[in-house]
């Protein structure tokens, strides 16, 4: 089974294009060979490519910044000579100096499959900064570690951010090259768009979604295991919240919640009774930490830890944006006074309400709060979108 990065080194009918051509690579930490040699360098000492450029995203290119909203400056690469631009410093969307800098952009990011993870959101502005230029995107097409699985409520209009670029449900079930072609086609752009296809991949076959074979890197600080990329499209919810989704602890956004004031125990009997049906695929156990850092930093919390890995996991079974919700349901219901909201500025969007900007609009938060909601109107929000968005992406499936 090979990425799209090995099948472009290896094979020189595909770099042929590349020749004479100014390069440019947008990276992470996770971007590596099959050997573990960065893409950057792979492609430094590769015949016919001419690198002039690299691009670092959300985290930056060493993936050494651990929070939202902790940006990157560019810098001069010490080994190579090129400029290093930041796509999460000063800046988003790339500038048209950073655009002048290379004629090709290869795209070579590890993704969670999951709408608000901000890579998905740099391809649609490197693309859209790209069109009507005559410049290039081709995207090093990597796994969906989550698979092709659908979860969630489609982003409303009105409600696009650096976490939501267009009308995708949290859970997508694309890798970025059938992402990006999907961008190209619903955004109407004008752009020399390529993906370097994997060979092999199999979103059905063992691993679902992630090969057994590749060793897990970390595409962001606190992507730590494929247990947390399975995860994340629930997890995540909590950086809304004021519960602790782990960070600051050895397995971040693991975790249902945490927190020094709440009983893990009775919230997960709550959660059984509300809704045993969004607890199956996973194992769900009570655990303790104390953060060294961020939310309940250096208190002790209750938690709860999920298992979507080895024999406990039902990859179709498993929702974890369902399991979410019915852990905030859950402890609404036994403690309604509990300021479960956490009221800050999220990924540059200062007059809305982080979790209502994580879900692209604030219907999740509304069934949470409201006393007479079931998981039944849950579902009535849910179920058309995800059934709708399978017809959407079906025509930009490439494996």
């Amino acid at each position: 089974m090979k990425f799209g990065i090995d099948r472009l080194l290896a094979d020189p009918a595909l770099r042929a294009p590349l020749e004479g051509k100014r390069v440019a690579l947008v990276a992470h930490p996770a971007s590596v060979t099959e050997v573990l040699v960065h893409s950057l360098d792979a492609l430094a000492a590769c015949p016919g490519v001419t690198l002039t450029a690299a691009f670092g995203p959300q985290h930056g290119l060493r993936g050494d910044k651990q929070d939202n909203m902790v940006e990157t400056e560019d810098f001069i690469d010490p080994a190579l000579g090129i400029p290093v631009f930041s796509l999460y410093g000063e800046v988003r969307r790339p500038t048209a100096r950073m655009m002048d800098s290379a004629d090709v952009f290869l795209f070579d990011l590890q993704d969670l499959g999951c709408r608000i993870y901000t890579f998905v959101t740099t391809l649609l502005y490197l693309l859209e900064a790209a069109s009507g230029t005559g410049k290039a995107v081709w995207v090093l097409d990597r796994p969906n570690p989550a698979g092709r699985p659908v979860e969630g409520t489609t982003l409303l209009p009105g409600w696009e951010s650096f976490v939501g670029a267009g009308p995708m449900p949290m859970r997508h079930g694309m890798t970025l090259g059938e992402m990006g072609r999907w961008f190209v086609d619903h955004f109407k752009l004008d752009v020399d768009y390529q993906v370097v296809t994997m060979d092999g991949w199999e979103p059905e076959g063992p691993g679902f979604g992630w090969p057994q074979h590749r060793i897990w890197i970390n595409p962001s600080p606190n992507a730590a295991s494929l247990n947390m990329a399975r995860a994340y499209a629930g997890t995540v919810m909590i950086e809304g919240a004021t519960l602790s989704e782990g960070r600051g602890t050895t397995r971040p956004l693991e975790v249902l919640f945490g927190a020094p004031d709440l009983d893990a125990k009775a919230v997960f009997a709550e959660m059984r009774s509300l809704a045993p049906e969004w607890l199956v695929g996973c194992a769900i156990r009570e655990c303790w930490f104390e953060p060294t850092f961020h939310k309940h930093a250096k208190t002790l919390c209750n938690a709860l830890m999920i298992h979507a890995e080895g024999a406990f996991y039902d990859h179709h079974a498993f929702r974890p944006w369902r399991l979410q919700a019915l852990a905030f349901k859950a402890v609404r219901r036994l403690y309604p006074d509990y300021p479960l909201w956490r009221d800050f500025p999220y990924e540059y969007v200062f007059d809305k309400l982080a979790i209502d900007v994580i879900n692209g609009g604030p219907g999740l938060r509304l069934w949470v709060d409201d006393p007479a909601s079931t998981p039944v109107d849950l579902e009535a929000l849910a179920g058309p979108d995800e059934v709708a968005w399978r017809e959407v992406r079906a025509p930009y499936l490439l494996y």
